[in-house]
């Protein structure tokens, strides 16, 4: 492995691991900065010492899941404990003035809220309202926990492959 490659591996890397990192903090796409990692290092290194076509639509697939898993983890942690619409439009509502208002105590709290202050205005009590809140807070850690195996899934496709043919090559 030339210099070169080591440093734009470890670049890739340090892309990646920013993207995984951002699968939890408020405001850094996640998912989507992995593959742009990978992208980059395929775009300069080429086809022959960089990821393979086949890894990076697999890549891309994950990251497609991944972005999906965020949209949908909250809503459906809501609906799984019994919220209506009210409530899921709430928790995603919430989720959002959450994160914009108050950062990261704010998009942890924020679907919860929503999702209760939906579920009340739509004349449910106290205990139903409470339920659909602990669901959405739920769905958003679950599609936490989602959204970061999918981002190590792919930034370990990318290491392996790009690794394989580094290392088929110098042998």
């Amino acid at each position: 492995m030339e210099w070169q490659q080591f440093i734009g591996l470890a670049v890739a890397w340090l892309i990646m691991l920013v993207g995984v990192i951002g699968c939890v903090a408020p405001a850094v796409p996640g998912a989507p900065l992995v593959f742009i990692g990978a992208l980059a290092h395929r775009l300069y290194f080429g086809v022959e010492t960089s990821a393979s076509t086949w890894i990076l639509v697999l890549m891309f697939l994950l990251m497609l899941l991944s972005l999906l898993l965020d949209y949908l983890a909250s809503m459906y942690g809501a609906k799984r404990m019994g919220a209506t619409w009210w409530g899921i439009a709430g928790a995603v509502l919430g989720g959002i003035i959450g994160l914009i208002v108050f950062n990261i105590p704010g998009a942890l709290i924020g679907p919860f809220a929503g999702a209760f202050g939906g579920e009340m205005l739509g004349g449910r009590q106290w205990r139903d309202s409470g339920k659909a809140g602990v669901g959405a807070t739920l769905g958003l850690l679950v599609g936490a926990v989602g959204r970061v195996a999918c981002s190590l899934a792919m930034a370990g496709l990318f290491t392996v492959n790009v690794l394989w043919k580094l290392l088929s090559a110098a042998g």
